[in-house]
């Protein structure tokens, strides 16, 4: 019987691929800019300007993006190379599904801008998860501790029942400084044989059950 009662997911990386990184790397190839220093600029003002706290908008970060950048192009062309990228995995949908059946609590916890909303409008994978934690809404990041805190905190949990996975080393740390369990996800595959191992259940799936 396991002792963990909560899962914490992270979304990009580890519930879909990774759009935000691909798509800026995308858009860098598509207008001749090195596409690590366009995924590097773009990460920066996501942070910098307050967008994925939800103290800048969209907009905001756009203009900063093509007045630093140099890149011509709309917000629509940009938003949607990032946007389109990330997909959900199907191996991983099926083991939401398997995990809230057996009862656990469920929770995004996501450094994500109100994508994350259009995002779940396009995919409908809010509906496996009893909570959403974005950071555009709860005004903290994951680079700050008290976003961990404050999730416990509305979970009604106790860190020791607490699982998290993200693609983030940092992120892990954070939450593993507080007691939470971390793993560390390379790709949905390896995220589920992990969690299999910890909890002592079957994730995996095979195509025809997918």
């Amino acid at each position: 019987m396991t002792s963990y009662s909560t899962i914490l997911f992270d979304f990009g990386g580890v519930i879909a691929a990774e759009g935000f990184h691909a798509g800026l790397e995308a858009i860098g190839r598509a207008h001749g800019v090195n596409p690590s220093e366009t995924f590097h600029l773009g990460h920066e003002i996501v942070y910098g300007s307050g967008y994925v706290v939800g103290k800048a908008d969209e907009a905001t970060f756009w203009n900063e993006f093509r007045r630093r950048s140099g890149i011509i192009a709309s917000d629509r062309e940009l938003r949607g190379r990032i946007l389109d990228r990330f997909v959900p995995y199907p191996e991983m949908l099926a083991a939401l599904s398997r995990l809230r059946r057996l009862g656990f609590t469920l929770a995004i916890v996501s450094d994500q801008t109100n994508w994350l909303d259009e995002l779940d409008e396009r995919y409908h994978f809010f509906v496996f998860f009893h909570r959403i934690f974005s950071s555009y809404h709860h005004g903290r990041s994951k680079k700050d501790a008290r976003f961990f805190v404050n999730v416990l905190a509305e979970l009604n949990c106790q860190p020791e029942e607490v699982l998290f996975l993200d693609d983030n080393q940092a992120n892990v740390e954070c939450a593993q400084a507080l007691g939470i369990r971390g793993i560390l996800v390379t790709g949905p595959g390896q995220a589920l044989r992990e969690l299999e191992h910890l909890l002592g259940i079957e994730l995996l799936l095979t195509e025809e059950e997918l």
